[in-house]
């Protein structure tokens, strides 16, 4: 893809799954990574995989002393900080918003929406303002539907997804702002939604098959490249199918 050699890429949540696919994505197309997330020595052994072209900050996603330490690490290591992959979520609630406690809520929405703003703008102080880049937002086909079970995570989605599009507009015409919205994807994350009746699941899909990681990463890759230099405040679905038939 163009415009990805040499260039670095700041991704959250990212020694496994989703994030890890990105990372590894972005170094196999010659960028360099900064990879974040809670536990030091899964992310220790995940930039151990991703090689030389990979670092790595511990800590948490909504803390901004550590959005700024990730951003002037890259810097350090790298040269530069022009690509921010938004990947962190949580979901720690599953059923009704009636019986949902409100610090939960609060905490979602901290975490899915507020933090993934205060990355955007500790990078772009740090480096983008001034030499530009592009942002992808990880959200979520919850965002796009109702999602019983799920809803307090499906509105922090939603509220994501529009916030791709004020960024968008405010960042232009030098920093891209982007969102993906993948259906179920084989992760650690999910298990919850999958596990135990993956063949059922995966039936409601037009492409007959649930997502894995590797899916998500080549479709943020393209969104952070000059093959995708057009496009900003989009959200592409990445969902199998199963959109097309109703599901979610």
């Amino acid at each position: 893809m163009n415009g990805l050699t040499g260039k670095t890429a700041i991704v959250t949540g990212s020694s496994r799954g989703i994030g890890l696919a990105i990372a590894q994505r972005l170094v196999d197309e010659g960028a360099n990574v900064v990879i974040t997330a809670r536990k030091q020595e899964a992310l220790a052994s995940a930039a151990g995989r991703l090689g030389e072209h990979a670092t790595y900050v511990a800590g948490h996603a909504d803390d901004t002393e550590h959005q700024q330490e990730t951003v002037a690490k890259a810097i350090d290591a790298f040269g530069s900080a022009d690509f921010l992959v938004n990947n962190t979520g949580i979901n720690p609630a599953y059923g009704p918003l009636m019986d949902i406690d409100t610090g939960a809520a609060r905490k979602i929405m901290e975490v899915n929406v507020i933090a993934s703003l205060s990355w955007v703008k500790a990078i772009h102080s740090a480096w983008q303002h001034e030499h530009g880049g592009a942002v992808v937002n990880l959200a979520s086909i919850a965002g796009l539907r109702p999602a019983p079970g799920i809803g307090m995570y499906g509105v922090s989605k939603a509220a994501l997804i529009h916030l791709t599009e004020e960024l968008a507009w405010e960042l232009g015409p030098d920093t891209r702002v982007n969102a993906v919205a993948p259906a179920i994807v084989k992760t650690d994350f999910a298990k919850a939604l999958y596990e135990g009746r993956e063949e059922k699941v995966a039936s409601t899909y037009a492409l007959k098959r649930l997502g894995v990681p590797d899916d998500i990463g080549s479709v943020v890759a393209f969104l952070l490249s000059e093959d995708a230099g057009w496009m900003t405040g989009q959200t592409l679905t990445v969902d199998g199918g199963v959109l097309l038939g109703g599901g979610i």
